[in-house]
């Protein structure tokens, strides 16, 4: 009975043994998937960071196809929201494109002492002469009312046809010119008194119509123009075309 005993006990003890050694075993895998969770763990994270930044990229992506959309305005600093640099200067410069040539002064009246005349007679229209005038100051000048043309001798100067009267004032930056255009003589021969003339004096008007003091004398053609008493003048005008449309 002792030795049944003694193997008994043996049997338990290796029995014991082995199912200590199997916990054993059971311990270690138990390790491994917790590690292998924890990895399943990381790579939902991972997957979730991903999601993430997919949902990040996507939100920017309609960010930017929609700019409204992140509530950003242009600001008072921003570019949008600021005059052009020299938007001001640009009305100063628009100002001071009626002042051009003013050279620290007012700009002046169209005279004889700072403008050159030339008078040409015209073979179309008929029967004309164009005068032209060039500023040849420093400072821009204004060419009022009409010239006061006196041919030879005469006594008084022909009348100016209202209809010319331009909408502005002529203004003539430095080195440019106005016109007008004389009508000498009635083209159908209705005109009296006709006379050939060789020598012509032009003055000039103030601002309110009075004739100023300084004339010009340009020339005429050697043999002279012929001029009768249907004789008038346009006002001076800004362009050629239009002096000469009367």
């Amino acid at each position: 009975m002792s030795s049944v005993r003694t193997s008994r006990t043996r049997l338990l003890t290796a029995a014991a043994a082995a199912a200590i050694a199997v916990l054993s075993l059971t311990a270690c895998d138990d390790g491994e998937g917790v590690q292998s969770e924890g990895s399943s763990a990381d790579a939902s994270s991972s997957a979730s960071s991903s999601d993430s930044a997919s949902s990040g990229s996507d939100s920017s992506s309609d960010k930017d196809a929609n700019p409204g959309s992140s509530g950003s305005k242009p600001t008072a600093d921003g570019p949008a929201a600021k005059d052009p640099a020299g938007s001001g200067n640009g009305k100063n410069g628009s100002d001071n494109s009626g002042d051009s040539g003013k050279s620290g002064g007012k700009n002046v009246t169209c005279q004889g002492s700072n403008t050159k005349m030339v008078a040409a007679p015209l073979n179309r229209p008929v029967n004309h002469m164009l005068l032209t005038v060039t500023n040849t100051g420093s400072k821009t000048c204004y060419l009022y009312g009409y010239p006061a043309v006196r041919f030879g001798e005469a006594q008084s100067v022909p009348p100016v046809i209202e209809d010319s009267h331009p909408q502005a004032v002529v203004t003539l930056p430095p080195g440019e010119s106005g016109y007008a255009s004389v009508n000498l003589s009635a083209a159908d021969g209705s005109g009296a008194n006709g006379n050939t003339e060789k020598s012509l004096t032009v003055y000039y008007q103030g601002r309110n119509g009075e004739s100023l003091s300084s004339g010009a004398n340009p020339s005429l053609p050697a043999k002279g123009v012929y001029v009768d008493s249907s004789i008038k003048v346009t006002y001076w005008q800004q362009s050629m075309d239009d002096a000469i449309s009367w």
